[in-house]
């Protein structure tokens, strides 16, 4: 029975062999439907697999109590599900996306694959496990920002690497000093650390804390190693963007969270100079994210920053080591993943219509797609977290996690910086919006005239709504960050519980 965790890992790496050899997969809408089913299949394998309850499997032994080994506890459902369900909802926008697009089978290749070392990241039981398939996430991944094989693909492609093995090898010396002092290396709820092996050497593990926290938080997009975000995210195709943002940064929490909860144990370091650093850290990127969002003129490279920015908030939850601190940034998880891939979704569609890519360039293009800037508009207020939308309560969960700590400074500066963060989100999503509806500077010399020297009607009222492929996955993921503020409850009997288990 414990065979079937290995399910939702062999289901895209067996469909990405089939589509190795399958040559006559070649165009957007079979790639795109052929990848939609599989990460659907990924999803149902992933819900049944956690409805069978605590399933644990050791593929293979090697050396000195090091193993292959998957386990599925409350931690891999919430990452594996939501990975799943993002992968299902991209790959059917891509159809229309990718349409006339070159190089695709090769693209959709890394797509399988990916999942499938993504699905093996959740699922991970031990230190080595997840180690190996983090590195693997990123080298299959990296072919995302290559697609386009452009000048600039080819920068942000090595941006993206460069910056993911240099945070990942720090975390790799992190992890070398704190497997000292283990009792394993099988992940455990409240930490493995060996107290009496540790005697003496607790400055040291706070040290190699500290390394997982900043190496892992490269993939996350955490000062000071998040510049690859605003590189790698405008060269990416927009699916790839959804996904890169929308989850795969998310991955560097996860890594996070295990270092943290499942390999020290939040006691070793609350109260010490590793939470104060790692608080700061946070909050330093969520100011800087939303700033530079606020100043950046193009679409992409602002919808990055703001990435960078959310998912500090996600890392300054958790670093508070407190029920409402965990639980809100454990909310944030999800509701940034949708919302994030419906912005990035959203660029896809006005770079694939209009060809435009800058803000500046967007006035008036609202009233040529309005169902479009509908959905990019209800994203943009959840993400500012403006009741009674999903994000609202992440941030609220937050601000009381902030005052629970008992720290002036803390609870004073965090709650100001949520807050300035918020009017910023405000300030670079929502003015988008209403200059997309309410503004238009198009030249009338442009515009096609009728003899009498008036704009012809058909060019003010032409729609650049895309199709179905496009704006059915944004409608879904919008009714989806929206609803899950109007009804909290079926998440937060999962999450909060979740978060207790975690303290």
């Amino acid at each position: 029975m414990d065979y079937i965790i290995l399910l939702p890992i062999l289901i895209p790496l067996l469909a990405g062999v089939v589509l190795y050899f399958v040559k006559k997969l070649t165009t957007a809408k079979a790639l795109g439907i052929y990848s939609a089913v599989v990460a659907a299949l990924v999803l149902f394998a992933m819900l049944f697999a956690g409805s069978m309850g605590d399933l644990s499997l050791r593929v293979l032994n090697m050396f000195d109590g090091l193993s292959i080994y998957f386990h599925i506890d409350g931690m891999s459902k919430l990452f594996g599900v939501l990975g799943a369900g993002l992968w299902c909802l991209t790959a059917i926008y891509s159809i229309a996306y990718f349409k006339g697009e070159q190089r695709l089978r090769r693209y959709f290749l890394f797509y399988q694959f990916a999942l499938g070392v993504i699905m093996a990241l959740c699922l991970a039981g031990n230190i080595i496990t997840f180690y190996l398939c983090f590195e693997m996430m990123t080298l299959l991944t990296f072919p995302f920002v290559l697609q386009e094989q452009t000048k600039e693909a080819v920068f942000g492609a090595f941006k993206y690497l460069l910056f993911s093995v240099c945070g990942a090898m720090t975390a790799l010396a992190g992890i070398f000093f704190l497997c000292r002092y283990t009792k394993g290396m099988d992940f455990a709820v409240g930490g493995i650390i060996d107290d009496k092996a540790a005697l003496g050497h607790q400055q040291l593990i706070l040290v190699a804390v500290m390394l997982t926290i900043v190496g892992f938080g490269a993939k996350a997009g955490m000062f000071p190693l998040h510049a690859w975000l605003p590189v790698a995210h405008p060269v990416a195709p927009a699916p790839a963007s959804a996904i890169l943002s929308g989850f795969i940064a998310k991955c560097g929490v996860l890594a996070i969270v295990r270092m943290v909860f499942y390999v020290v144990g939040p006691d070793w370091i609350r109260g010490t100079w590793v939470q104060y650093t790692w608080m700061i850290l946070s909050l330093m990127t969520v100011f800087m994210g939303s700033m530079l969002a606020y100043r950046e003129k193009v679409l992409k490279k602002r919808l990055a920053y703001s990435t960078v920015s959310q998912i500090s908030y996600i890392l300054f939850g958790l670093s508070l080591l407190n029920d409402f601190g965990v639980t809100g940034g454990l909310m944030h998880v999800v509701y940034h993943a949708c919302v994030k891939v419906v912005l990035f979704l959203f660029a896809g569609v006005v770079i694939h219509q209009t060809g435009k890519t800058k803000v500046a360039d967007l006035d008036g293009l609202g009233k040529r797609m309005p169902i479009t800037y509908v959905c990019f508009t209800l994203v943009s207020i959840t993400l500012v977290g403006i009741p009674p939308t999903s994000a609202f309560m992440s941030k609220l969960y937050l601000c009381i996690g902030a005052l629970q700590t008992g720290m002036p400074v803390i609870y004073y500066t965090g709650i100001a910086i949520l807050l300035v963060s918020a009017l910023l989100t405000a300030g670079y999503l929502l003015s988008i919006t209403v200059k997309g509806f309410y503004y238009d500077k198009k030249p009338v010399e442009e515009e096609a005239l009728d003899e009498d020297g008036t704009v012809k009607e058909s060019d003010k009222s032409d729609s650049l709504e895309p199709g179905a492929c496009m704006l059915v996955p944004m409608i879904l993921l919008t009714i989806l960050a929206v609803g899950l503020g109007v009804f909290t409850k079926p998440l937060m009997d999962y999450i909060v519980p979740l978060a207790a288990e975690l303290l």
